[in-house]
């Protein structure tokens, strides 16, 4: 099934160069679903009772939206791709989905959201590596 990540990459008009298209919509997916669930997330954090216990998660959620759509972006780009830059927001977004993984995993128990945000995390973290895997 065909998405919009992979149909406006499908219409590029140039070389993407050495990238794997595959790993590339993926990850670009994968930025765009986890940056969704950490604003959702930290939107939930700040609805519960105990929001006081939460800010850390709510902060991390925060900081994983914002490295998640900046990834996303930059990995949209292809004109004048430079793999040095690339490298370097992958792996910030790696880790901060990492991150951001752990902290929500702390609440997984007793807040859903959390849970559904960790999953959304690990696998934007694995996407990130993926593909960071198959720069070379």
């Amino acid at each position: 099934m065909s998405t919009t990540v992979q149909d406006m990459l499908d219409t590029f008009p140039a070389n993407l160069g050495g990238v794997d298209r595959e790993k590339l919509v993926h990850c670009i997916e994968a930025c765009l679903a986890c940056a969704q669930a950490c604003t959702a997330c930290a939107d939930a954090c700040l609805s519960e009772e105990m929001v006081g216990e939460l800010t850390t998660c709510i902060r991390t959620d925060a900081d994983c939206a914002d490295v998640c759509a900046a990834t996303a972006a930059v990995l949209t780009r292809r004109t004048g791709d430079d793999t040095r830059v690339t490298r370097a927001v992958l792996e910030a977004c790696a880790t901060v989905c990492g991150a951001c993984a752990e902290e929500c995993e702390r609440h997984a128990d007793r807040h859903d959201h959390c849970r559904v945000c960790a999953e959304a995390c690990r696998r934007c973290e694995q996407a990130c590596n993926d593909l960071i895997a198959s720069l070379g």
